[in-house]
């Protein structure tokens, strides 16, 4: 299957947005590197690679910890996280296929 040339945009996601790149994308709006009206539909695969090096440079900051987050920042996370996961269990996502390889 030939990989798509522009990214579907966020809320356009499968899983009700439950992947590693809407994931990305939730961060980054967590951390102010996007507007959380930035859906990032259309962009090409380079521009998701950069937001995730600027994602994952943020996360160094607190040892990739939701925890160890400054409260305003564990707030907007907890917000934009839940507000996720409440949508995406109404269109069916449950988050077995992300358990699935546990024993």
């Amino acid at each position: 299957m030939k990989r798509p040339q522009k990214y579907v945009g966020v809320n356009n996601e499968v899983n009700g947005g439950m992947t590693p790149i809407a994931k990305i994308i939730r961060d980054a709006w967590v951390f102010g590197l996007l507007e959380e009206s930035e859906t990032c539909e259309g962009w090409n695969a380079a521009g998701i690679d950069s937001l995730l090096d600027k994602v994952n440079l943020e996360w160094d900051k607190y040892g990739c910890l939701a925890s160890q987050l400054p409260a305003e920042l564990f707030e907007k996370h907890k917000r934009i996280h839940d507000k996720a996961i409440v949508e995406a269990k109404a269109v069916g996502w449950s988050g077995e296929s992300e358990t699935d390889d546990e024993p």
